[in-house]
């Protein structure tokens, strides 16, 4: 590995499979679209604002939502910052080395019509989830064309708005041919499927319509929040998915069936998802295992953090070694919800780019 200010980076290109784009958002941008529209924030400085949005200690997971209060009334509603956004992720990433990511969001929490309850205390307007998806599509193809970086789409249905979850199913296969490529499911795991029908409903369609499934599970909830993301909701990966190696018979299942986990391991830190010592984390358990996993940002926002300080932090205290960065970011592709085609010709450049014979088949 190449070293950078005197510690190790994995400068090879890399995939990320779970960031949520209003969780990457840059501060500055906050704040300059605060000032456009007149919206007064809680700090006047860029330093005071990003130390308002930081987590700077391990705390719990509903700390951590409670940041998304300072800045998301912000950009929601607005058509200009929605695609700026979209657009800035792009090019933060491909800074970052990433030749793919699939980030995600909720339509719902970034439009202001059409939406029952209106989140983040905004004025009614006439932006519908619809039309954040086309923003958030336009921001991405351009900044695509202008920085290289492929970006799509996953659309989340939030557990506690089970009434949202037919119709982000219906974005999802409304918008599946121009940058959506999967449904997830996202929010407090304590709120089960079986009390909230609206999120089986949807996701039994999106199983009928062969639209892509990744659920969050077993971050901050148990192991049975994972099974019943596989059984129930019929996940194809796991969001995060820690816990559920507190179900030895379910871990051993998931890795015979090859299950991808969506790992965020400093995310998981400062969540209170797992023990804050890294040298603890069970992502040494799924190395150890040779499970089917990548590495992720989750909200590199709130985190302070890149995919680059991410992969330090796993090199430096659970001991990765080039090859298995190599060997993550191939399954990570593997795993990716893009169509056939296009995930050969990523695998391809991949595999070119870290000089390993490609293997056929996926």
């Amino acid at each position: 590995m190449a070293e950078k200010n005197g510690k190790p980076e994995f400068d090879q290109p890399k995939i990320e499979l779970h960031v949520h784009l209003d969780g990457a958002i840059r501060i500055k941008t906050i704040i300059e679209v605060a000032k456009r529209r007149g919206i007064n924030l809680p700090a006047s400085s860029e330093d005071e604002m990003r130390n308002l949005c930081i987590m700077h200690e391990p705390g719990t997971l509903t700390e951590f939502l409670g940041k998304f209060n300072h800045y998301m009334h912000v950009i929601a509603g607005d058509r200009e910052a929605i695609k700026r956004i979209a657009y800035e992720f792009v090019e933060t990433k491909a800074k970052e080395g990433v030749i793919y990511a699939e980030a995600r969001y909720s339509p719902h929490l970034l439009a202001n019509k059409g939406v029952d309850p209106l989140p983040w205390k905004q004025k009614p307007g006439d932006i519908t989830p619809a039309d954040v998806v086309d923003l958030v599509n336009q921001g991405f193809k351009e900044g695509e064309k202008a920085f290289k970086t492929k970006v799509r789409s996953i659309l989340c249905c939030m557990r506690h708005m089970p009434n949202w979850s037919m119709e982000v199913v219906e974005l999802c296969k409304k918008y599946c041919k121009d940058g959506v490529v999967a449904i997830d499911l996202a929010g407090d795991e304590s709120l089960d499927c079986k009390s909230y029908p609206g999120h089986k409903r949807a996701f039994e369609e999106a199983v009928r319509s062969e639209v892509h499934r990744t659920v969050h599970a077993g971050e901050v909830g148990c192991a049975d929040v994972v099974r019943e993301a596989v059984e129930v909701l019929k996940a194809e990966r796991i969001g995060h998915g820690y816990h559920t190696l507190e179900d030895q018979a379910l871990y051993k299942q998931l890795l015979q069936q090859n299950m991808h986990f969506e790992m965020c391991p400093v995310s998981s830190r400062f969540t209170g998802a797992c023990d804050p010592d890294f040298t603890k984390h069970p992502l040494i358990t799924f190395k150890k295992d040779k499970a089917n996993y990548s590495l992720n940002t989750d909200d590199p926002t709130i985190f302070d953090s890149t995919l680059n300080s991410d992969y330090q932090v796993v090199q430096k205290y659970m001991d990765f070694t080039e090859e298995e960065f190599k060997s993550l970011n191939i399954n990570a592709a593997k795993s990716c919800f893009l169509p056939a085609k296009e995930k050969e010709e990523l695998l391809a450049q991949l595999y070119k780019a870290y000089g390993m014979l490609n293997s056929t088949g996926f």
